[in-house]
């Protein structure tokens, strides 16, 4: 896997959503359509965020700069249902995500929108949680399955024998895992 390195975008960090009184709604897009739904929906007047970073990947000997989502497949909408359906019908939405608690995803998103108009170098780092399965991505141990240590460290990875009803464990950089199922 070629390196990657992530820079906040400078343009569009300002772009989040300000009125209190909408409802968040989660988008799950079609694959890469985040940033021109984006577009289409502030084109409509419709109030969304889609966290941007500034990405510089190697691909053999070249250098590309790209811009990509913090979130790949997913942009967030402040507005309400019919907007929400509008957005739907552009045919770039797989999945409208309704939202139970919004002052914790409203605070989540100012978080994040802080840290990138801070100009934070954002990484995309994996969930992960006590118990979920996860394969390594890359380094020496590349390929390797077990499982997150349950009530543990998140780079602390558990390798099971079932048949014996043993298992190992080694630190690992969790940024290297991914979780599979």
């Amino acid at each position: 896997m070629s390196p990657v390195t992530f820079e906040p975008e400078s343009a569009g960090v300002d772009l989040f959503p300000a009125d209190p009184l909408d409802t968040w709604f989660v988008l799950r897009t079609k694959s890469r359509q985040e940033k021109i739904l984006a577009n289409e929906l502030r084109s409509r007047g419709i109030d969304n965020f889609l966290p941007i970073v500034t990405c510089t990947k190697y691909y053999g000997g070249r250098k590309a700069t790209v811009e990509l989502p913090v979130f790949p497949g997913y942009l967030f909408l402040r507005g309400d249902m019919d907007q929400a359906y509008d957005a739907d019908r552009t045919r770039r939405v797989a999945q409208i995500i309704k939202v139970s608690d919004q002052d914790r995803l409203d605070r989540e998103l100012r978080n994040i929108h802080m840290a990138l108009s801070g100009g934070a170098l954002l990484d995309p780092f994996p969930y992960l949680r006590a118990g979920a399965s996860v394969e390594v991505r890359e380094g020496p141990f590349r390929g390797l399955r077990g499982v997150i240590e349950p009530g543990g460290r998140r780079d602390r990875l558990i390798l099971q024998v079932d048949i014996l009803g043993r298992a190992v464990s080694l630190e690992i950089d969790a940024s290297l895992l991914d979780v599979v199922n």
